[in-house]
């Protein structure tokens, strides 16, 4: 397309991400958690007029429960947004918020929209991974080439970990860094600019006045990373997913709660509400693999978003490969031949943790926050996704 205009990041925030169960955020509702972080997006602007804000485009990958009913325009509301202001909860798994990006960027290039949201929230406390009740289609299990549809996530990773020769020792390895590179960057601040500070209330039955008492408290850091992590610690995990695997809890994504948001502008949006930009918003790829390996996923997306983008690997700065599993991370490392030291410089989501959903707008928050502090020109966000695909999508630095 000749006439596309360009769409800017404005704004990109993040939540603290909680681990679920017992974690910070594992009683706080999902669509409450995404209503925090479009209020506190939208309040980050104080020159943009709510009213222009044309639609919220949410990223959600088990939308039912407490995340259903479309949480994008519940959240929408729940957050004070004007009525006007649309809402639309879109399901690609793991990428959904990334893709939530691309398809509110993809509006404004294509001049149907002037001020977009793109969001991710997921609560893996209140819906459970696959959902409530998950129903496969009986020519899953009657078809051979259909099997690997419904294998379980480790299991893809124990596929992947054998085929590309992946060793327990270099998983182990691998998240044992991804602990200390969380863990550095908590202690110098670097998710400073990208976390936003969550208000949770705590209820408590007064039995002598018989009303319930409700006291706030302030949520700014990850539940995640943990400062015991040790490679002997690790070694001592046993498999999870299948007897003689490599795969372990430890070597493997935390099941967690969070969302993320940005603010997405035309240029004329940018001099109309005197906005700063940035990042821009280049490109968005998708490609499909074979289910029973959908770890290696990025493999194949990363080189067509970056055909999309004129860009090859030595533009990138900053890298945020989603790990899923250490297994496929490495897998797709070794494959495209990426610059470790680019991969997830403040940690990835084995110990940040993984909101499913989210993960997307997550972690593009992190990508284009480091851009600015580490002064580059090009960052990407890539991951894998359930049943078989890669997504990647790429930003630059304004």
């Amino acid at each position: 397309m000749t006439n596309i205009q360009q769409a800017y990041v404005v704004s990109a925030i993040r939540t603290p991400i909680g681990k679920s169960g017992r974690g910070s955020l594992s009683k706080l509702r999902p669509d409450d958690l995404l209503a925090q972080t479009l209020k506190q997006l939208v309040a980050m602007n104080p020159t943009l007029d709510p009213n222009a804000i044309e639609d919220v485009i949410v990223g959600c990958a088990m939308p039912e429960g407490p995340q259903g009913l479309n949480v994008a325009r519940i959240g929408a509301l729940l957050a004070g947004l004007p009525q006007s202001v649309g809402g639309v909860t879109i399901n690609r798994f793991c990428s959904s918020g990334l893709n939530a990006i691309a398809m509110a960027a993809d509006r404004i290039r294509v001049g149907e929209a002037d001020v977009m949201i793109a969001a991710g929230t997921e609560s893996m406390s209140m819906v459970p991974m696959t959902g409530n009740s998950p129903s496969f289609s009986p020519d899953i299990f009657t078809r051979d080439e259909n099997i690997g549809i419904a294998y379980g996530m480790g299991l893809t990773a124990e596929k992947v970990a054998q085929q590309w020769k992946v060793s327990r020792e270099d998983q182990d390895q691998f998240a044992l860094l991804s602990h200390q590179k969380a863990l550095l960057a908590q202690a110098n601040g670097d998710f400073n600019d990208e976390m936003m500070t969550l208000q949770l209330a705590h209820r408590t039955m007064n039995l002598e006045s018989g009303q319930v008492d409700i006291s706030m408290r302030e949520c700014r850091k990850d539940d995640g990373p943990r400062v015991d992590t040790s490679l002997e610690g690790l070694a001592k995990l046993k498999p999870v997913f299948a007897m003689k695997g490599s795969v372990t809890a430890g070597n493997s994504s935390q099941t967690s709660d969070g969302a993320g948001a940005l603010l997405i502008v035309s240029e004329r949006a940018l001099k109309m509400f005197n906005l700063k930009p940035l990042a821009r918003f280049v490109s968005f790829a998708v490609k499909g693999v074979p289910p029973e390996i959908m770890g290696i996923g990025p493999k194949e997306a990363i080189p067509l978003a970056l055909k999309f983008a004129g860009l090859d690997l030595k533009d990138l700065g900053w890298i945020e490969l989603n790990e899923a599993f250490a297994a496929q991370s490495l897998a797709v490392i070794r494959d495209l031949q990426l610059n470790p030291e680019l991969i997830n410089p403040l940690g990835g989501a084995i110990a940040l943790g993984h909101p499913l959903g989210a993960t997307g707008a997550i972690r593009s928050a992190t990508a284009i926050h480091g851009m600015h502090r580490k002064n580059l020109k090009y960052a990407m966000v890539t991951m894998c996704v359930g049943t078989g695909m890669g997504a990647a999508g790429i930003f630059e630095r304004c």
